[in-house]
């Protein structure tokens, strides 16, 4: 994985890479939001990115297998598990990447680790993921007092071939990300790095029952049908966060 980074936006980063992970199944759900609501949702110190005039959000609910430290096997009770985030794309510097409302996930050890390690707004919730026929079915429910009651229920499938995004495409710009920002409690920036091989993606239909995620950010989204990708498999490389100058 590491020799092919020519399709990074920048080089990878300096260091060893920490830990890895397999995201499985994602669906990637986005629907335009007015640049100024989400605007003054996002801390200052990040630019936050615009296409065809609006900001957007993203919904992805996943699952996750094969998580380990470098050198190390799998944790138990934390090496696989569901999750779903909500997100926006932002750029600090010139690194464009992602920021994350909320990050909702089956693992209670996974949820307290990654709120201590990388500062992002981990909650945990009661999740079910599984293949029905064509279909995966998806369900969450927060069960976490130190956020929203939010839930979502859905399925969801692919209904194209597998495709590579083409610079300057829509789809580029949602998935082409290669870090997350975060801020701890004395609201300093900090940036993950990560690296994977350019995403495979797929058209996808889906039938969304449940979704009150966004609300439960206070995020509005425009009343329009979301964009809708799907990504069978993409294994990650993760590097421990840097503080942003």
């Amino acid at each position: 994985m590491l020799e092919s980074h020519s399709h990074r936006p920048y080089p990878l980063p300096k260091g060893p890479w920490v830990m890895r992970q397999t995201w499985l199944d994602l669906l990637f759900a986005h629907w335009p939001v007015p640049y100024e609501q989400l605007r003054a949702l996002v801390p200052p110190q990040l630019q936050l990115d615009t296409y065809d005039g609006y900001a957007w959000i993203g919904i992805v609910p996943f699952r996750m297998e094969g998580i380990r430290p470098r050198g190390m096997p799998g944790i138990p009770y934390t090496s696989e598990f569901a999750e779903l985030n909500v997100r926006t794309y932002v750029t600090a510097g010139d690194k464009p990447g992602v920021y994350f409302f909320s990050l909702d996930a089956a693992s209670k050890m996974a949820v307290e680790a990654a709120r201590l390690l990388f500062y992002l707004p981990y909650f945990h919730a009661m999740m079910n993921c599984e293949q029905i026929g064509e279909y995966i079915t998806y369900t969450s429910r927060r069960n976490d007092q130190r956020g929203a009651e939010v839930s979502f229920e859905g399925s969801y499938k692919p209904v194209s071939m597998p495709f590579l995004s083409s610079s300057g495409s829509f789809e580029y710009w949602l998935t082409e990300r290669y870090c997350l920002y975060s801020m701890n409690g004395s609201h300093t920036l900090f940036r993950g790095d990560i690296h994977h091989l350019p995403w495979r993606l797929q058209v996808a239909e889906a039938d969304i029952e449940v979704n009150t995620m966004a609300v439960g950010q206070g995020i509005h989204v425009v009343e329009k049908e979301p964009v809708l990708h799907f990504a069978k498999q993409l294994d990650v490389l993760i590097w421990p966060l840097a503080r942003v100058k």
